[in-house]
Protein backbone atom coordinates (compact mmCIF):
# COMPACT_ATOMS: atom_id res chain seq x y z
CA UNK A 1 0.00 0.00 0.00
CA UNK A 2 1.08 3.63 -0.84
CA UNK A 3 0.00 7.07 -1.95
CA UNK A 4 0.64 7.65 -5.09
CA UNK A 5 -0.59 11.23 -5.20
CA UNK A 6 -2.36 14.03 -3.08
CA UNK A 7 -3.84 17.46 -3.70
CA UNK A 8 -5.46 19.42 -1.46
CA UNK A 9 -7.81 22.90 -1.86
CA UNK A 10 -8.23 25.12 1.34
CA UNK A 11 -6.83 22.71 3.81
CA UNK A 12 -5.45 24.33 6.29
CA UNK A 13 -2.85 27.15 5.47
CA UNK A 14 -2.93 25.49 1.83
CA UNK A 15 -4.83 27.81 -0.67
CA UNK A 16 -4.21 24.32 -3.47
CA UNK A 17 -1.06 21.55 -3.39
CA UNK A 18 -0.37 19.23 -5.21
CA UNK A 19 2.14 16.32 -4.96
CA UNK A 20 3.45 13.17 -6.50
CA UNK A 21 4.68 10.28 -4.57
CA UNK A 22 6.27 6.97 -4.61
CA UNK A 23 6.87 3.56 -3.06
CA UNK A 24 10.02 4.36 -0.42
CA UNK A 25 11.01 7.38 1.49
CA UNK A 26 9.57 10.94 0.78
CA UNK A 27 11.33 13.85 2.86
CA UNK A 28 9.26 16.92 2.96
CA UNK A 29 11.78 19.66 4.51
CA UNK A 30 10.89 23.18 4.88
CA UNK A 31 11.44 25.66 7.89
CA UNK A 32 8.05 25.45 10.40
CA UNK A 33 5.19 27.62 9.88
CA UNK A 34 5.60 26.50 6.20
CA UNK A 35 2.89 23.92 5.68
CA UNK A 36 4.79 20.85 5.51
CA UNK A 37 2.93 18.86 8.59
CA UNK A 38 -0.84 20.25 6.94
CA UNK A 39 0.23 18.16 4.32
CA UNK A 40 1.30 14.62 6.15
CA UNK A 41 -2.22 15.56 8.44
CA UNK A 42 -4.49 15.50 5.29
CA UNK A 43 -3.12 12.27 4.66
CA UNK A 44 -3.60 11.07 8.02
CA UNK A 45 -7.61 12.27 7.69
CA UNK A 46 -8.11 10.13 4.96
CA UNK A 47 -6.99 6.98 6.75
CA UNK A 48 -9.11 8.14 10.06
CA UNK A 49 -11.06 11.02 9.25
CA UNK A 50 -9.87 12.48 12.15
CA UNK A 51 -6.84 14.76 13.08
CA UNK A 52 -3.61 14.35 14.95
CA UNK A 53 -3.52 17.87 15.85
CA UNK A 54 -7.01 18.96 16.53
CA UNK A 55 -10.27 17.65 18.05
CA UNK A 56 -12.42 19.15 15.54
CA UNK A 57 -12.50 19.58 11.70
CA UNK A 58 -13.06 23.53 11.36
CA UNK A 59 -9.58 24.34 11.77
CA UNK A 60 -8.61 22.15 8.92
CA UNK A 61 -10.34 24.92 6.69
CA UNK A 62 -8.28 27.56 5.35
CA UNK A 63 -9.18 30.72 7.04
CA UNK A 64 -12.00 32.87 4.99
CA UNK A 65 -12.70 29.53 2.74
CA UNK A 66 -16.12 27.71 2.89
CA UNK A 67 -14.60 24.47 2.39
CA UNK A 68 -11.32 22.26 2.17
CA UNK A 69 -11.09 19.44 -0.34
CA UNK A 70 -8.65 16.49 0.15
CA UNK A 71 -7.75 13.98 -2.58
CA UNK A 72 -5.23 10.91 -2.16
CA UNK A 73 -4.90 7.93 -5.01
CA UNK A 74 -3.93 5.38 -2.99
CA UNK A 75 -1.90 1.83 -4.55
CA UNK A 76 -3.21 -1.05 -3.12
CA UNK A 77 -2.02 -4.41 -4.20
CA UNK A 78 -1.72 -3.18 -7.84
CA UNK A 79 -5.21 -1.39 -7.85
CA UNK A 80 -5.65 2.42 -7.55
CA UNK A 81 -8.43 4.27 -5.55
CA UNK A 82 -8.91 7.82 -5.58
CA UNK A 83 -10.33 8.84 -2.59
CA UNK A 84 -11.98 12.73 -1.96
CA UNK A 85 -12.65 14.10 1.47
CA UNK A 86 -14.59 17.35 1.45
CA UNK A 87 -14.91 18.90 4.93
CA UNK A 88 -17.28 21.51 5.76
CA UNK A 89 -17.48 23.16 9.05
CA UNK A 90 -21.00 23.07 10.20
CA UNK A 91 -22.07 20.67 7.99
CA UNK A 92 -21.80 16.99 7.39
CA UNK A 93 -18.44 15.74 4.95
CA UNK A 94 -18.97 14.31 1.73
CA UNK A 95 -16.87 11.39 0.10
CA UNK A 96 -16.27 10.50 -3.01
CA UNK A 97 -14.19 6.52 -4.43
CA UNK A 98 -13.42 7.15 -7.96
CA UNK A 99 -15.31 10.05 -8.20
CA UNK A 100 -18.45 8.48 -6.89
CA UNK A 101 -20.14 9.93 -3.75
CA UNK A 102 -20.68 7.58 -0.97
CA UNK A 103 -23.69 7.71 1.81
CA UNK A 104 -21.13 8.25 4.68
CA UNK A 105 -17.86 9.49 4.89
CA UNK A 106 -16.62 6.69 6.87
CA UNK A 107 -17.05 3.87 3.89
CA UNK A 108 -13.48 5.28 2.59
CA UNK A 109 -12.04 4.00 5.80
CA UNK A 110 -10.07 0.93 5.53
CA UNK A 111 -8.85 2.43 1.73
CA UNK A 112 -5.56 4.14 3.12
CA UNK A 113 -3.66 2.59 6.48
CA UNK A 114 -1.05 4.78 7.85
CA UNK A 115 0.52 4.79 11.28
CA UNK A 116 1.65 8.83 12.10
CA UNK A 117 3.78 9.35 14.54
CA UNK A 118 3.99 13.48 16.06
CA UNK A 119 5.38 15.60 18.64
CA UNK A 120 1.71 15.46 20.18
CA UNK A 121 2.24 11.89 20.61
CA UNK A 122 4.29 12.33 23.92
CA UNK A 123 0.48 13.22 25.15
CA UNK A 124 0.26 9.47 24.72
CA UNK A 125 2.31 8.84 27.64
CA UNK A 126 2.01 12.30 30.13
CA UNK A 127 -1.74 13.39 28.84
CA UNK A 128 -5.05 12.03 30.42
CA UNK A 129 -6.55 8.86 29.91
CA UNK A 130 -8.50 9.84 26.67
CA UNK A 131 -5.77 9.91 24.71
CA UNK A 132 -4.74 6.20 24.86
CA UNK A 133 -8.46 5.57 24.77
CA UNK A 134 -8.49 7.30 21.43
CA UNK A 135 -4.54 5.38 20.66
CA UNK A 136 -6.80 1.85 21.17
CA UNK A 137 -9.92 3.10 19.21
CA UNK A 138 -8.43 4.49 16.15
CA UNK A 139 -5.90 1.66 15.89
CA UNK A 140 -9.65 -1.01 16.11
CA UNK A 141 -10.57 1.12 13.07
CA UNK A 142 -7.34 0.58 10.79
CA UNK A 143 -7.60 -2.93 11.67
CA UNK A 144 -11.03 -3.36 11.12
CA UNK A 145 -12.98 -0.35 9.86
CA UNK A 146 -16.36 -2.05 11.22
CA UNK A 147 -15.23 -0.16 14.24
CA UNK A 148 -15.78 3.01 13.39
CA UNK A 149 -19.89 2.29 13.69
CA UNK A 150 -19.33 0.41 17.13
CA UNK A 151 -17.76 3.47 18.11
CA UNK A 152 -20.22 6.06 16.68
CA UNK A 153 -23.42 4.05 18.38
CA UNK A 154 -21.34 3.94 22.14
CA UNK A 155 -20.98 7.75 21.81
CA UNK A 156 -24.29 8.28 20.83
CA UNK A 157 -25.95 5.99 24.04
CA UNK A 158 -23.29 7.42 26.18
CA UNK A 159 -24.73 11.10 24.84
CA UNK A 160 -28.11 9.99 25.11
CA UNK A 161 -28.22 8.41 28.34
CA UNK A 162 -26.18 10.67 29.72
CA UNK A 163 -29.31 13.44 29.35
CA UNK A 164 -31.82 10.79 31.01
CA UNK A 165 -29.50 10.61 34.10
CA UNK A 166 -29.57 14.67 34.29
CA UNK A 167 -33.35 14.64 33.69
CA UNK A 168 -33.40 12.04 36.44
CA UNK A 169 -31.19 13.57 38.79
CA UNK A 170 -33.14 16.74 38.62
CA UNK A 171 -36.18 15.51 39.44
CA UNK A 172 -34.93 13.47 42.49
CA UNK A 173 -33.52 16.89 43.60
CA UNK A 174 -37.20 18.92 43.14
CA UNK A 175 -38.52 15.67 45.50
CA UNK A 176 -39.87 13.87 42.38
CA UNK A 177 -39.42 10.01 41.87
CA UNK A 178 -38.71 11.28 38.11
CA UNK A 179 -39.49 8.71 35.00
CA UNK A 180 -37.05 6.59 34.32
CA UNK A 181 -38.59 3.08 32.59
CA UNK A 182 -36.21 4.29 29.81
CA UNK A 183 -33.02 4.20 31.30
CA UNK A 184 -33.65 -0.05 31.53
CA UNK A 185 -33.77 0.50 27.75
CA UNK A 186 -30.25 2.37 27.54
CA UNK A 187 -28.77 0.74 30.09
CA UNK A 188 -29.27 -2.49 27.35
CA UNK A 189 -28.20 -0.42 24.99
CA UNK A 190 -24.72 0.65 26.92
CA UNK A 191 -24.03 -2.92 27.84
CA UNK A 192 -24.41 -4.30 24.17
CA UNK A 193 -22.72 -1.49 22.58
CA UNK A 194 -20.26 -0.91 24.93
CA UNK A 195 -19.60 -5.02 25.23
CA UNK A 196 -18.65 -4.88 21.67
CA UNK A 197 -16.19 -1.75 21.99
CA UNK A 198 -14.84 -3.58 25.39
CA UNK A 199 -13.85 -7.25 23.93
CA UNK A 200 -12.14 -5.27 20.86
CA UNK A 201 -9.85 -3.18 22.86
CA UNK A 202 -9.11 -5.97 25.24
CA UNK A 203 -7.98 -8.39 22.32
CA UNK A 204 -6.03 -5.30 21.05
CA UNK A 205 -4.23 -4.97 24.06
CA UNK A 206 -3.48 -8.33 24.50
CA UNK A 207 -1.74 -7.87 20.58
CA UNK A 208 0.16 -5.16 21.37
CA UNK A 209 1.67 -6.11 25.23
CA UNK A 210 4.53 -8.41 23.29
CA UNK A 211 5.12 -5.68 20.47
CA UNK A 212 5.17 -2.77 22.62
CA UNK A 213 8.15 -4.36 25.39
CA UNK A 214 10.19 -5.40 22.28
CA UNK A 215 9.69 -1.94 20.46
CA UNK A 216 10.62 -0.41 23.84
CA UNK A 217 13.29 -2.71 24.34
CA UNK A 218 14.84 -1.97 21.07
CA UNK A 219 14.88 2.12 21.43
CA UNK A 220 15.72 2.02 25.22
CA UNK A 221 17.98 -1.00 25.96
CA UNK A 222 19.35 0.96 29.13
CA UNK A 223 15.76 1.28 30.63
CA UNK A 224 13.33 -0.67 32.46
CA UNK A 225 11.49 -3.15 30.90
CA UNK A 226 8.22 -1.55 29.22
CA UNK A 227 4.48 -3.20 29.23
CA UNK A 228 1.18 -2.22 28.51
CA UNK A 229 -2.14 -2.95 30.94
CA UNK A 230 -5.39 -2.75 30.23
CA UNK A 231 -7.39 -1.24 33.26
CA UNK A 232 -11.10 -2.00 33.09
CA UNK A 233 -13.56 -0.21 35.82
CA UNK A 234 -15.08 -3.67 35.68
CA UNK A 235 -12.21 -4.15 38.64
CA UNK A 236 -12.62 -8.02 39.71
CA UNK A 237 -15.88 -8.45 37.79
CA UNK A 238 -13.79 -8.61 34.30
CA UNK A 239 -13.34 -12.35 33.76
CA UNK A 240 -9.28 -13.43 34.45
CA UNK A 241 -7.26 -13.42 31.90
CA UNK A 242 -9.06 -10.85 29.61
CA UNK A 243 -6.76 -8.28 27.75
CA UNK A 244 -3.64 -10.63 28.25
CA UNK A 245 -1.62 -11.91 25.90
CA UNK A 246 -1.66 -15.69 25.72
CA UNK A 247 -5.42 -15.25 27.40
CA UNK A 248 -8.90 -16.28 26.12
CA UNK A 249 -10.66 -13.68 23.41
CA UNK A 250 -12.93 -11.65 25.14
CA UNK A 251 -16.27 -12.96 25.01
CA UNK A 252 -18.99 -10.21 23.83
CA UNK A 253 -22.02 -11.86 25.55
CA UNK A 254 -20.06 -12.61 28.66
CA UNK A 255 -19.03 -8.71 28.84
CA UNK A 256 -22.59 -7.48 28.22
CA UNK A 257 -24.07 -9.65 30.93
CA UNK A 258 -21.08 -7.86 33.10
CA UNK A 259 -21.57 -4.56 32.27
CA UNK A 260 -25.41 -4.82 32.85
CA UNK A 261 -25.16 -6.14 36.24
CA UNK A 262 -22.11 -3.63 36.67
CA UNK A 263 -24.64 -0.41 35.82
CA UNK A 264 -27.42 -1.76 37.97
CA UNK A 265 -25.09 -1.48 40.56
CA UNK A 266 -24.28 1.83 40.48
CA UNK A 267 -27.49 3.54 39.48
CA UNK A 268 -28.26 5.92 42.27
CA UNK A 269 -24.59 7.40 42.23
CA UNK A 270 -25.59 7.90 38.49
CA UNK A 271 -28.60 9.58 38.83
CA UNK A 272 -26.79 11.47 41.56
CA UNK A 273 -23.97 12.76 39.29
CA UNK A 274 -25.52 13.02 36.32
CA UNK A 275 -22.82 10.60 34.44
CA UNK A 276 -22.39 7.21 32.86
CA UNK A 277 -19.96 5.19 35.49
CA UNK A 278 -19.47 2.08 34.15
CA UNK A 279 -18.19 0.73 30.51
CA UNK A 280 -15.08 1.49 28.40
CA UNK A 281 -15.27 5.41 28.06
CA UNK A 282 -14.06 4.88 31.54
CA UNK A 283 -11.18 2.65 31.24
CA UNK A 284 -7.93 3.24 30.87
CA UNK A 285 -4.36 1.68 29.38
CA UNK A 286 -1.78 1.17 31.54
CA UNK A 287 1.95 2.52 30.61
CA UNK A 288 4.35 0.77 32.96
CA UNK A 289 7.60 1.02 33.64
CA UNK A 290 9.49 -1.40 35.47
CA UNK A 291 6.42 -1.65 38.20
CA UNK A 292 5.79 2.34 38.12
CA UNK A 293 3.33 4.14 35.65
CA UNK A 294 5.54 5.97 32.96
CA UNK A 295 3.02 8.67 33.46
CA UNK A 296 4.46 10.63 36.30
CA UNK A 297 7.71 8.98 36.35
CA UNK A 298 8.94 8.57 33.05
CA UNK A 299 11.84 10.98 31.96
CA UNK A 300 11.62 13.11 28.53
CA UNK A 301 13.79 10.33 27.31
CA UNK A 302 11.65 7.16 28.62
CA UNK A 303 8.67 9.03 27.94
CA UNK A 304 9.59 9.80 23.64
CA UNK A 305 10.70 5.98 23.98
CA UNK A 306 7.20 4.78 24.95
CA UNK A 307 5.44 6.70 22.66
CA UNK A 308 7.44 5.51 20.12
CA UNK A 309 7.07 1.87 21.10
CA UNK A 310 3.69 2.09 20.71
CA UNK A 311 3.13 3.40 17.67
CA UNK A 312 6.18 1.11 16.03
CA UNK A 313 3.82 -2.06 17.76
CA UNK A 314 1.32 -0.41 15.93
CA UNK A 315 3.29 -0.44 12.76
CA UNK A 316 4.11 -4.00 13.28
CA UNK A 317 0.62 -5.20 14.50
CA UNK A 318 -0.67 -3.81 10.75
CA UNK A 319 1.92 -5.36 8.54
CA UNK A 320 1.50 -8.73 10.27
CA UNK A 321 -2.12 -8.32 8.81
CA UNK A 322 -0.95 -8.49 4.94
CA UNK A 323 -1.60 -4.71 4.76
CA UNK A 324 1.72 -2.48 5.20
CA UNK A 325 0.56 0.90 6.35
CA UNK A 326 1.95 3.79 5.16
CA UNK A 327 4.75 4.96 8.16
CA UNK A 328 4.19 9.04 8.45
CA UNK A 329 7.07 10.50 10.79
CA UNK A 330 6.10 14.26 11.26
CA UNK A 331 9.12 16.39 12.63
CA UNK A 332 10.13 13.80 15.05
CA UNK A 333 13.88 13.39 14.01
CA UNK A 334 14.78 16.44 15.98
CA UNK A 335 13.16 15.23 18.74
CA UNK A 336 15.31 12.41 19.16
CA UNK A 337 18.71 11.66 20.05
CA UNK A 338 21.24 9.44 18.08
CA UNK A 339 20.53 5.72 18.99
CA UNK A 340 16.41 6.54 19.31
CA UNK A 341 16.86 8.16 15.60
CA UNK A 342 18.95 4.63 14.47
CA UNK A 343 16.27 2.52 15.74
CA UNK A 344 13.56 4.07 13.81
CA UNK A 345 14.99 4.56 10.43
CA UNK A 346 15.57 1.12 10.71
CA UNK A 347 11.99 0.32 11.13
CA UNK A 348 10.99 3.07 8.55
CA UNK A 349 13.56 2.16 5.81
CA UNK A 350 12.22 -0.93 5.61
CA UNK A 351 8.49 0.04 5.10
CA UNK A 352 6.79 -0.12 1.76
CA UNK A 353 6.19 3.77 2.05
CA UNK A 354 7.14 6.42 4.51
CA UNK A 355 6.83 10.14 4.61
CA UNK A 356 8.91 12.05 6.31
CA UNK A 357 8.49 16.15 7.31
CA UNK A 358 11.85 18.22 8.48
CA UNK A 359 12.83 21.22 9.60
CA UNK A 360 16.45 20.44 8.53
CA UNK A 361 17.64 17.67 6.02
CA UNK A 362 20.32 17.06 7.90
CA UNK A 363 18.05 15.34 11.00
CA UNK A 364 16.69 12.47 8.72
CA UNK A 365 19.44 10.01 9.07
CA UNK A 366 20.64 8.24 5.66
CA UNK A 367 18.47 5.34 5.63
CA UNK A 368 15.79 7.43 4.78
CA UNK A 369 17.19 9.40 1.54
CA UNK A 370 14.62 8.85 -0.93
CA UNK A 371 13.03 11.67 -2.90
CA UNK A 372 13.33 14.92 -1.36
CA UNK A 373 10.70 17.80 -1.88
CA UNK A 374 10.85 21.69 -0.92
CA UNK A 375 8.17 22.99 0.96
CA UNK A 376 8.00 26.82 1.50
CA UNK A 377 5.79 30.44 0.27
CA UNK A 378 2.82 28.46 -0.24
CA UNK A 379 4.65 25.80 -2.79
CA UNK A 380 6.33 22.33 -2.84
CA UNK A 381 8.28 21.42 -4.89
CA UNK A 382 10.44 18.20 -5.60
CA UNK A 383 14.34 18.89 -5.99
CA UNK A 384 15.09 14.70 -5.55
Amino acid sequence: MYVRALQVADFRSWESADLVFEPGPSVLVGQNGQGKTNLVEAIGYVATLSSHRVATDAPLVRQGAPRSVVRTAVVHHGRELLVELEITPGKANRARINRAPVPKPREVLGILRTVLFAPEDLALVRGDPGERRRFLDDLLVLRAPRFAGVRADYERVLKQRGALLKTAGSARRAGSSGDIRTLDVWDGHLARHGAVLLAARLDLVAALQPLVSAAYAGVAPESRPAEVKYRSCLGAALPEGYGVAGGPPADIATLEAVLLAEVAKVRTQEIDRGVSLIGPHRDELELILGSTPAKGYASHGESWSFALALRLAAFELLRAEDVEPVLILDDVFAELDRRRRQRLAEVAAAAEQVLVTAAVAEDVPAELAGARYEVGEGKVERVR
